[in-house]
C-alpha cells in the first residue's frame, strides 16, 4: 500500500525579457511558438504537444527519457487577457502515476522596451513524487528556454 501525502508550496520567479509584452504573449500562446520552447532535455527526443489556447481550452505536453517513464502535463485555460495575463490549471503525472496538481499564473508587464514576467504556482505535491523545489528548477529551466526563443526570434 502507498503511504499517501500532500505538500503544499508557492514559488514565484520573476524574469525580464528583451521583448514586448506582445512578443511574449505570443510566445506563451502560439502552440507553434509554445513547441519551440516548452519541452524535456533534448535527449528526450520528439515529444506530443497540443494546444487549445482559450478559456476552457485544453494544452498536454508529454515525453520522457528513452524506455520511460514518460511525463505528462496536461493543462486547462481559466483566465486569458491578452498581453497581460494567463491562469491555468495543471496535473503532472510521471507514467500512470499523478505527482501534483497546481495553479499557475504568468503577468506580463511593460518594463521600458521589454516585459517584466511574474510566474507564481500555487501546488499540491501528492504522495512524495516531486516537490516544489524541484518544479521551480524546471520552471526556471524552461523560461531560460523561453528567452532564447525570443532571442532567436529577434536575431530572425
Amino acid at each position: 500500500m502507498t503511504k499517501r501525502s500532500v505538500t503544499h508550496a508557492t514559488f514565484t520567479i520573476e524574469r525580464r525579457y528583451d521583448a514586448s509584452p506582445t512578443r511574449v504573449f505570443h510566445a506563451l500562446s502560439d502552440p507553434v511558438a509554445k513547441a519551440r520552447w516548452f519541452s524535456g532535455p533534448k535527449e528526450w527526443g520528439a515529444m506530443e504537444h497540443k494546444m487549445d489556447f482559450r478559456v476552457g481550452g485544453r494544452e498536454l505536453n508529454s515525453g520522457g527519457p528513452k524506455g520511460g517513464p514518460v511525463h505528462k502535463f496536461n493543462a486547462v485555460y481559466h483566465d486569458i487577457v491578452p498581453g497581460e495575463r494567463i491562469i491555468y490549471s495543471y496535473d503532472m503525472h510521471l507514467g500512470e502515476t499523478r505527482i501534483s496538481v497546481s495553479l499557475a499564473t504568468f503577468e506580463l508587464m511593460a518594463d521600458g522596451t521589454g516585459t517584466r514576467l511574474t510566474f507564481t504556482e500555487q501546488g499540491a505535491f501528492v504522495d512524495g513524487y516531486d516537490d516544489a523545489g524541484s518544479r521551480k528548477r524546471g520552471t526556471l529551466q524552461l523560461l531560460d528556454a523561453l528567452g532564447a526563443e525570443l532571442e532567436r526570434q529577434a536575431i530572425a
